[in-house]
């Protein structure tokens, strides 16, 4: 009959069985609940009162935020999100970006990556157009 297979190496901590590697959102003041994979901060300025040590980072991927003049124009107004949208993917598609774009790829194709942001709207913000970016490359759509 053989031997019944081993399946142990597919779960995860708490013993579910794992999914391919994800990328995942987390606001940097909601860090009660465990973070999965490697961290990287999206935002171009440091988040206000939280300590470096806190967030116990992989990465600060400042250069993939949104330019200041972006990031100014857009002031979290839910009616420019659209085109904040559409205006932020052009800039992740400059030359400028490509090879830390290629890296956090890479990192995203090997385990889980969760992607922190300070924004307090949690469906409107760079990093949820950012994980959008990442997904359809990784074709994960």
């Amino acid at each position: 009959m053989g031997e019944i297979p081993c399946f142990a190496g597919l779960l995860d901590e708490e013993g579910q069985v794992s999914e391919a590697p994800g990328v995942y959102l987390r606001r940097v003041y909601d860090l009660e609940r465990p973070i999965r994979g490697w961290r990287v901060l999206v935002d171009r300025l440091w988040p206000r009162g939280v300590a470096r040590e806190a967030l116990r980072l992989d990465a600060w991927l400042k250069d993939l935020a949104p330019s200041d003049e972006l990031r100014r124009w857009f002031g979290h107004d839910p009616a420019r999100w659209e085109e904040f949208r559409q205006r932020y993917r052009t800039e992740l598609a400059g030359a400028e970006h490509q090879a830390t774009l290629r890296d956090l790829l890479r990192q995203a194709s090997l385990g889980d990556v969760t992607l922190l942001y300070a924004a307090r709207d949690e469906t409107r913000n760079q990093a949820v157009v950012l994980k959008g970016v990442i997904d359809d490359l990784l074709g994960r759509a």
